[in-house]
């Protein structure tokens, strides 16, 4: 009677490949010599992997689900040795079943690394007031970052010399180890420590860069920034920043824009906000005054006759630039002027009579509170009420 390979790993008939594997994986980990001594795991343990022996083989599988045995005639049982037999594939699976990869990665070498790397991004703040941000401007900026050895060019060498293959791991960039484990030989590699991975060594090192291939120099780079910027952003300088080891190519530099405050504009987006104090005699009658912008001078501002404290008035495209994600300026913000109404403080006696006439002519001797347009026995008028129970 054929054996019932599917029942032996515990999944049905129509069970896929990967279900397969993940029955045999926990078996085999239950049942292995070496975690579970005992005679019947041992015997179990030479069953499932005959089991998954079988079904892992598409035209072995497709004897079984004909009615036949494909390990009859002398094939090995549940008791021959698991770790030998053709088509099998013997400590790879085994090592598989435990963690996850066939043969443990071990022996499988990368070969060696390049010595020539790319270099690394540099970052640098630079301060810009909120004129040199709404115009741009070209700042020359000193930065101190690795430049390619001129001595050399980067092959870290001496002069007439080069380098030759480590004589450790033989070019390869890492040496093997070998360890035993309940498993048997478990191979291991690891970065060459004498060439660093490389597989090379330089006998005679440049006396400039110490083998490096870069040394480390103070520069002055021009750095064009364009108008419409603002606090945190960065400017990306390609190919100024770091060289990399072995002459490697540099990274970018990033210029990150730190903005002052403004002692009268307040930036919001594109927009600005100021204030802008009239005396009460402007405001009431309305004139045309000067008001100084940003970056267009003086603009004539007209202030209609009545404004009140607090009025807003917004001076289309009196703003910052707006600046798109390509570097290119479309348009600009809108200047925000927020009316501040001034009330003297100090009059004379004629200044005192004129006000006084005034304010008897409009009938406003006695100061009253303001109702805000609500009907009589508003809010003012239910709380006294409610005092008055």
């Amino acid at each position: 009677m054929a054996r019932d390979y599917y029942g032996i790993l515990g999944v049905a008939k129509n069970a896929t490949d990967q279900e397969i594997k993940r029955a045999y994986r926990k078996l085999a980990r239950e049942l292995h010599p070496d975690v579970n001594p005992s005679e019947d795991a041992q015997h179990r343990f030479g069953e499932v992997t005959t089991a998954y022996e079988v079904l892992s083989d598409p035209q072995k599988r497709k004897i079984v689900d004909l009615g036949g045995d494909p390990m009859d005639g002398g094939a090995r049982g549940g008791g021959g040795d698991p770790f030998s037999g053709a088509g099998f594939g013997g400590l790879g699976d085994i090592m598989d079943a435990f963690f996850g990869a066939a043969g443990g990665g071990g022996g499988r070498g990368r070969g060696p690394r390049s010595r020539v790397q790319p270099g690394s991004d540099a970052l640098i703040r630079l301060g810009l007031t909120l004129e040199d941000c709404a115009t741009g401007v070209d700042r020359e900026i000193t930065v101190d970052t690795a430049i390619l050895c001129d001595l050399c060019r980067g092959a870290g060498a001496a002069d007439g010399t080069g380098t030759k293959t480590c004589d450790t791991c033989g070019g390869a960039g890492e040496v093997q180890s070998v360890q035993r484990s309940f498993l048997g030989q478990v191979v291991t590699a690891r970065p060459c420590p004498v060439c660093r991975g490389f597989g090379e060594v330089i006998p005679d090192p440049c006396r400039q860069c110490g083998g490096d291939g870069r040394v480390r120099s103070r520069r002055n780079v021009t750095a064009k920034i364009p108008p419409g910027v603002g606090d945190g952003m960065r400017i990306r300088l390609s190919g100024q920043g770091e060289v990399g080891p072995g002459g490697g190519p540099a990274g970018d530099l990033y210029v990150e824009i730190d903005e002052a405050p403004h002692e009268v504009f307040v930036r919001q987006g594109n927009d600005l906000h100021c204030n802008f104090r009239i005396p009460m005699t402007t405001a009431a009658l309305g004139a045309t005054v000067p008001i100084e912008t940003l970056v267009d001078g003086d603009y004539e501002l007209d202030i209609e006759p009545g404004t009140q404290p607090a009025t807003e008035l917004v001076l289309t495209g009196k703003g910052m630039p707006r600046l798109r994600s390509s570097g290119r300026v479309d348009g600009r913000g809108d200047l925000h002027v927020h009316i501040d109404v001034v009330v003297p403080t100090k009059l004379d006696d004629a200044q005192r009579d004129l006000l006084v006439e005034l304010a008897q002519q409009r009938g406003e001797d006695v100061p009253s509170l303001s109702s805000n347009g609500s009907k009589p026995g508003g809010l003012f008028s239910k709380l006294r009420t409610k005092n008055h129970r």
